[in-house]
């Protein structure tokens, strides 16, 4: 099953956050296959927000790009793990049966840290470098790594000690292991009285018997030995190797490296481990909760984002980072400047009104469900990008549309709702001209030249003039940060069906545009509502002749 993204343009609009929404239900009714997730690549209008909390309905999350993340490759401690008083000989099974580059140590749900197999075989080296080892045991692991039976267990069940075989003689053995003072040993030793009785009058942690069967009793009575007595079914040799591997293997772990974030684009998550000398890292949430370990295995193969595009089908109008994902369908009713894509893809556009109309359609095709509230939002979506159904753009399917989604909405007066959705005495004064300019900001490359068209609905162009210089100062701020030559801004008055352009400078083509000059930067567009249909193609002819 894979995970496919729906996405409108950036900075987007109602159409373009309700088509996604509303496409996303449908692919989900016709496909179980995938899993369908409706994203949005900017911040909600005013408007749309407010839809969306009317009817009681998640909007579409925010992503802010497309480029593969260190989440969409780590790994989690479901898949295997360790408890820091787990035995070494676990940790050993576990790479002998799954060989896994590392394994995360686990204790309630909080990572410890992470075992490669570097370090067991730094284990090993120091298991056989230098003097006496000491190890780090846990009274319980000598029970899951060695075949045998409990004695008796004694009150402390986690220690230090190194080991210590009694296969000497017994004068030899007794200066030894009272020599013994810095470190107490655990004893292995078979069935011997006199080891036995001394070694039950010194303070060992354990004893580690040999040669006895289950059911046979020691010949020297041990009840007053305070330690753990373990009786194991090996012989004094394999005792002994397997003793080693029942040490904790929260004593093997070393210096971890530096923590990366889950959203940590790939490429950087790869070159940071790429870089070190270690064969894994921890994966941190935002929150920096622990979520799981990425190997150099992780990073073998870049995952690549699926995404289907709506109401738009142009890269630089698209989610940052969409060269790093495979755009799978286009759903669009603008003009065509799609990229090229390597596969053979769905695309479905038309020149109507709103993108909301063709989502509706594709339902009517597959004879899908339409609930209330997604009849709702894909309605809202079409009124308010034809305008209340007054934009040029505006066909007979629009109407068709509007006509069939208000009956299943329940909304008897489409012009009382639509002009609802713009909410009542809208002005320039409501936004931070940022705001505006940003809201539904598109971008174009036309002849080599970069231009950018910002639109924002309103019931009011009274105060315009009053804002004119904040504006156009918003307007200049965007076009040097997007690298543009051309930054306009198209105000319109949803009412009255009129609009007004602010425009920063640009004089090798600014004097031709058509349009009535109305002071520096401003000019006058009546019956002007369609940025696609009336604006765009103006701003093209003035850019080509």
């Amino acid at each position: 099953m894979s995970q496919i993204f729906i996405t409108g343009h950036r900075n987007p609009d109602m159409d373009s956050v309700c088509a996604a929404y509303a496409y996303a239900r449908l692919k989900s009714q016709l496909d179980s296959l995938n899993t369908y997730m409706p994203i949005r690549c900017g911040h909600l209008n005013k408007n749309t927000k407010a839809l969306f909390e009317r009817l009681g309905a998640a909007s579409p999350q925010y992503w802010k790009d497309a480029r593969p993340r260190v989440s969409s490759v780590m790994r989690t401690s479901d898949e295997i793990s360790l408890a820091p008083d787990d035995p070494v000989g676990k940790l050993i099974a576990l790479f002998s049966d799954s060989q896994p580059s590392v394994v995360p140590v686990v204790k309630a749900d909080q990572l410890v840290g992470l075992l490669s197999l570097d370090d067991i075989t730094v284990f090993f080296l120091k298991d056989n470098l230098g003097k006496r080892p000491i190890y780090h045991f846990h009274t319980s692991s000598f029970g899951k790594v060695m075949p045998g039976f409990y004695l008796q267990k004694g009150p402390i069940e986690e220690f230090d000690a190194p080991l210590m075989v009694g296969a000497m003689p017994f004068e030899s053995f007794k200066p030894k292991i009272e020599a013994m003072t810095d470190a107490r040993p655990i004893l292995i030793i078979g069935n011997r009285k006199n080891h036995l009785a001394l070694a039950s009058t010194l303070d060992l942690p354990a004893i580690i018997l040999t040669g006895l069967d289950e059911g046979q009793k020691p010949d020297m009575d041990l009840g007053k030995f305070k330690g753990t007595v373990y009786v194991s079914s090996l012989d004094t040799a394999e005792t002994t190797r397997h003793l080693r591997l029942c040490q904790s293997v929260q004593s093997l772990l070393r210096r971890q490296g530096p923590a990366i974030s889950s959203s940590d684009l790939f490429d950087d998550a790869k070159a940071r481990l790429a870089s070190s000398k270690l064969r894994g890292l921890a994966v941190y949430d935002d929150s920096q909760n622990w979520t799981g370990f990425v190997t150099r295995r992780c990073f073998l193969d870049k995952p690549r984002m699926k995404l289907i595009l709506v109401d738009h089908n142009e890269p630089d109008q698209s989610i940052p980072g969409i060269e790093d994902a495979d755009v799978i369908e286009i759903i669009d009713h603008h003009r065509l400047g799609a990229q090229k894509t390597s596969l053979p893809i769905t695309i479905e556009t038309k020149p109507i009104g709103s993108t909301c109309t063709l989502v509706y359609q594709l339902y009517q095709r597959h004879s899908a469900v339409l609930d209330k509230i997604t009849a709702t939002l894909l309605l809202s979506g079409l009124l308010s990008d034809t305008v209340l159904l007054k934009s040029p753009t505006t066909t007979f399917e629009d109407y068709t549309a509007a006509q069939d989604l208000a009956a299943i909405a329940g909304i008897e007066d489409l012009t009382a709702y639509g002009e609802s959705l713009f909410g009542s005495g809208a002005c320039v004064h409501d936004s931070l001209p940022r705001a505006l300019v940003d809201g539904d900001f598109k971008t174009y490359d036309e002849n080599g030249i970069r231009f950018g068209i910002g639109q924002c609905e309103v019931t009011t162009l009274e105060d315009v003039d009053e804002a004119k210089d904040d504006l156009l100062k918003a307007l200049e701020q965007a076009r040097k940060e997007s690298h543009l030559d051309w930054t306009m801004l198209l105000i319109t008055n949803v009412l009255t069906q009129t609009s007004v352009l602010l425009a920063t400078d640009y004089p090798q083509r600014q004097g031709r545009i058509s349009y009535a000059p109305d002071g520096k930067g401003k000019y006058l567009l009546p019956g002007v509502l369609s940025r696609k249909k009336q604006l765009l193609p103006e701003i093209i002819r003035v850019l080509t002749e």
